[in-house]
């Protein structure tokens, strides 16, 4: 049995990186930022804050929606300067020169508002909706565009750095990382108003590219955006639902009453709960695959603990049989 587990884990492991318990801690870490958001809400009474700035209820208890994820990315922080194992994971947030830089910023953006324009376009041509000018407001147009990063990467940080790394810490293939990782996202997101079996696969398609993009270019950084224009596209651009959650700004509104069900669009989960959308996504991730056929992953952060873990081992087993 040992050598099985040994095949398959690696020695540097640690008993929560077990995928169900690493699930787990992932939800945890969603949990303690949460409470650390609404600490700081109560506060400093951010949301009347922002119904004031905003000059609209809704627009300012929307807008808090999002900002409030901001708990997640420092209760990540706490977990990885506390548990001192975990901080070789902070290195996935620094620049380098493969994709976590400008250019993987540029991918990112191009890849999310390109994917999800292109599903709202077929929609529009094939009538399955129909929006109307609502105005432009710069001021909320960038609001919107730093919360809905801090709300988009805040997932990411949960899923495709945390998660992601405690899967790759435990399991020799990278695979496992890959797929747990996504499938636990799709799980985060069973919640929403509106979700399908569809929509669930379009999650975990989307789980997939981001982690194969953090696999393939160590760039968690394009996940960050290209997660961001995609929710940014279709809730305040369109108008559309995101995950099933309409915003209460955007510059197109969709005529809800003539919205219908059809290969791109669902009327109660948006694109992402077309079938369109999920071949969408599905072609992105065959392109990422064939670009990159043979090639390794980019960087292994645990490289150097597993040679440790092992010799730590080896000196332990030595030892053992000398006695």
């Amino acid at each position: 049995m040992r050598d099985f587990i040994d095949r398959v884990t690696r020695p540097c492991r640690r008993i929560s990186d077990f995928f169900l318990l690493a699930a787990l801690c992932s939800l945890l870490l969603v949990i303690v930022g949460e409470i650390i958001s609404t600490i700081v809400f109560d506060l400093l009474n951010v949301q009347d804050k922002l119904i004031a700035w905003s000059g609209s209820d809704n627009v300012g208890i929307f807008l808090s929606m999002y900002l409030s994820t901001f708990g997640v990315w420092i209760a990540f922080l706490l977990f990885t300067v506390i548990f001192k194992r975990n901080r070789p994971m902070l290195k996935a947030l620094a620049p380098n020169k493969s994709l976590n830089n400008m250019k993987g910023i540029f991918l990112g953006l191009l890849l999310g508002f390109g994917t999800n324009g292109l599903c709202v376009l077929i929609s529009l041509l094939m009538g399955d909706i129909k929006l109307s000018y609502n105005g432009f407001d710069w001021k909320l147009l960038i609001a919107f565009l730093i919360f809905i990063f801090i709300q988009s990467s805040s997932e990411e940080v949960t899923d495709r750095i945390y998660l992601y790394q405690k899967l790759r810490r435990r399991y020799r293939s990278p695979l496992a990382a890959i797929l747990i990782n996504s499938i636990v996202f799709m799980a985060m997101h069973m919640s929403n108003p509106g979700f399908t079996a569809v929509a669930g696969s379009q999650i975990f398609l989307a789980g997939l590219i981001w982690s194969l993009l953090v696999y393939y270019y160590d760039s968690v950084w394009a996940a960050f955006w290209f997660h961001t224009a995609w929710n940014y596209t279709q809730n305040i651009i369109f108008g559309l639902p995101n995950s099933g959650i309409v915003s209460e700004y955007s510059i197109f509104k969709l005529e809800a009453a003539s919205a219908r069900n059809g290969l791109f669009y669902n009327v109660d989960f948006g694109v992402e709960g077309s079938i369109g959308s999920s071949l969408i996504l599905l072609a992105v991730i065959i392109v990422l695959v064939i670009i990159n056929r043979g090639k390794p992953e980019k960087k292994d952060y645990w490289a150097d603990a597993e040679k440790l873990a092992a010799g730590e081992r080896e000196a332990a087993d030595s030892a053992k049989h000398a006695k």
